[in-house]
């Protein structure tokens, strides 16, 4: 099993003949993605990389049954279509576009908290599920299926705890790059709690970044849900304050957010924490290999040993008898009795 993507999903993609939606939807048919059409308005009915474009996103789900949603629009309009795969009934939303305004992410927040759809991003290097299903802009061919899930804000360094986990040999389970803004879909705690539920995620690397507060939301629901081995890293430990780095949500403001916090946070709630991305890989595998030591233990049944008893010795020429059983007379034999004493 995997969480939010499989080989059985059903894909299309929006700004489908556009420069970036083009090539990696490329990427993600040479993945082996169903990739099965995309959207494009004004050129519906034609074809692209030997698929469908449909005009609207009701129209792409009515003719292929898509469940999922890559976005490759620009900006200013990737609300919109955002909020148009989930009128259309798309389940999972995946927005790759960086620079979406603040106020449009706020008012799809608002609509989407009624709504089935799930969205991870915007601003995020997308989900896969290692050789089944990749869904954003991650390089397939660092990726190996495994037992680890990874969840990020940040992009680059959900590809170095991919690279370290393969090299391990541990692989991943499925990889969620859930974005750096500061207003975007799933969160910490959406990708936790299926990583928890799936069987077949044995260990789940958490990186986050400084600024907000999800890091420390997670630590908390990790501490009363979370039984599976987490290694948690946090980007941005020399920040200065008041510098954004890199992602939009990635500043320390007012005193908060701060690297040292969540670091904290995680190891109040038992979560064995990393200060460089080079040890990710090693310290799972390490995490693992406890786990499983403690698991053989717990299952080898106790055997008890055999009660010991006295060995019975027989003496030459007579028949050893078990206690208690009396001896058997033959044919003819009487009982003797012996002479009263005057």
């Amino acid at each position: 099993m995997s969480i939010l993507v499989n080989r059985n999903t059903r894909v299309i993609c929006q700004g489908f003949t556009g420069k970036q939606g083009t090539f990696h939807s490329e990427a993600a048919l040479a993945y082996g993605t169903k990739l099965l059409g995309g959207v494009t308005p004004g050129r519906g009915g034609q074809q692209h990389l030997g698929l469908p474009v449909f005009d609207t996103v009701k129209d792409a789900v009515r003719a292929t049954d898509a469940t999922a949603s890559m976005i490759y629009v620009p900006a200013a309009g990737a609300a919109d279509s955002i909020l148009e795969a989930a009128d259309a009934g798309i389940e999972l939303v995946v927005c790759i576009t960086e620079g979406v305004p603040v106020n449009d992410m706020v008012r799809v927040k608002a609509v989407l908290g009624g709504s089935a759809t799930r969205l991870v991003g915007p601003n995020c290097p997308g989900v896969i599920t290692p050789e089944e299903c990749k869904i954003g802009i991650m390089p397939g061919f660092i990726h190996k299926k495994g037992a680890v899930g990874i969840v990020s804000r940040s992009g680059t360094l959900t590809y170095e705890a991919v690279f370290q986990t393969t090299n391990v040999g541990l692989g991943q389970s499925t990889c969620v790059g859930i974005g750096g803004d500061p207003v975007r879909g799933m969160n910490f705690i959406d990708v936790l709690e299926l990583f928890e539920r799936d069987p077949r995620t044995e260990g789940i690397i958490l990186v986050g970044e400084i600024g907000g507060s999800d890091e420390e939301a997670a630590a908390g629901y990790i501490r009363k849900f979370v039984r599976k081995p987490v290694v948690a890293y946090v980007a941005g430990l020399t920040a200065p304050p008041g510098k954004r780095m890199g992602h939009a949500g990635a500043i320390v403001a007012g005193g908060k957010g701060t690297a040292v916090d969540k670091y904290a946070a995680f190891e109040a709630a038992g979560v064995r924490t990393v200060k460089s991305p080079a040890e990710l890989g090693s310290t799972m595998s390490e995490l693992l290999r406890r786990r499983g030591r403690r698991s053989s233990r717990a299952a080898v049944p106790v055997v008890r040993a055999p009660a010991r008893t006295a060995p019975v010795r027989a003496a030459r020429g007579r028949t050893v008898r078990p206690p208690g059983e009396r001896r058997k007379r033959r044919p003819g034999e009487g009982g003797r009795r012996r002479p009263v004493k005057q």
